[in-house]
């Protein structure tokens, strides 16, 4: 079995979904330490005027050590609004706008309290328009110890995974002998990113899925991530 994992993160990049597509069985890790200025409550879109930031505010006064199932959403902005009228303003030209618009709007109605509620409705929407079949899994569920190469080795025990998929960073600081010793097999994900259509000019990479999506449509957008991706991540050397 193939396992793979990541922070649950707002409008996820095109990288996350080759990962997952790569795997069985994902797990969202939410019960990592939230991080400013990290992509969990980010992610950008393209504008007429180059890459834009749409930030969903959340309360951090005191809560610097919050895990990521703590974080709540400062709905005492008007983030909602706005990230919606960014979207519908730069993407209304594009050739897929009517099909994904609806969802957008929809999203953007409810008024979100959690964090990490608001991003897994994202992703299982995402996933199921880029038609990627994975089993998911929760890390608040699991009991996880340890800390960064631990915890990840602790997870694949406890989920009898077979291989894990790090991503690219994970080279920093996985401690593949550990992985070796328990019968587990290291890969990480070396991902090239793919160029498409795209509005407003030169093309732009590291944006959020979505630019993709309204793009080009669901129907080739898996296949233009996995492009000069196909087969499996590069394992360590």
């Amino acid at each position: 079995m193939i396992l793979t994992a990541h922070q649950p993160v707002y409008l996820p990049w095109l990288g996350l979904f080759h990962k997952i597509s790569l795997a069985d069985k994902f797990v969202i890790f939410d019960t990592v330490q939230y991080l400013k200025k990290d992509w969990n409550n980010r992610n950008q879109i393209k504008t007429a005027q180059g890459p834009a930031w749409l930030t969903v505010p959340v309360l951090t006064h005191g809560k610097f050590d919050q895990a990521l199932t703590e974080v709540v959403i400062n709905n005492t902005v008007d983030w909602r609004k706005k990230h919606l009228k960014s979207i519908e303003l730069n993407y209304r030209k594009a050739h897929f706008f009517d099909r994904y618009i609806d969802f957008f709007r929809q999203i953007y109605n409810q008024e979100w309290q959690r964090l990490v509620d608001l991003n897994e409705a994202l992703l299982r929407y995402f996933l199921k328009e880029l038609k990627i079949e994975v089993e998911i899994h929760y890390g608040h569920d699991l009991g996880l110890e340890g800390y960064k190469s631990d915890l990840v080795l602790d997870m694949c025990r406890k989920m009898n995974a077979e291989v894990y998929i790090f991503g690219a960073l994970g080279r920093n600081y996985a401690e593949v002998e550990k992985f070796e010793e328990s019968g587990i097999k290291v890969m990480f994900q070396d991902y090239h990113h793919p160029s498409y259509p795209q509005l407003w000019g030169e093309f732009v990479s590291h944006l959020s899925v979505i630019d993709l999506l309204f793009n080009v449509g669901s129907e080739k957008a898996l296949e233009i991530i996995k492009q000069r991706n196909i087969g499996k991540p590069t394992t360590k050397e």
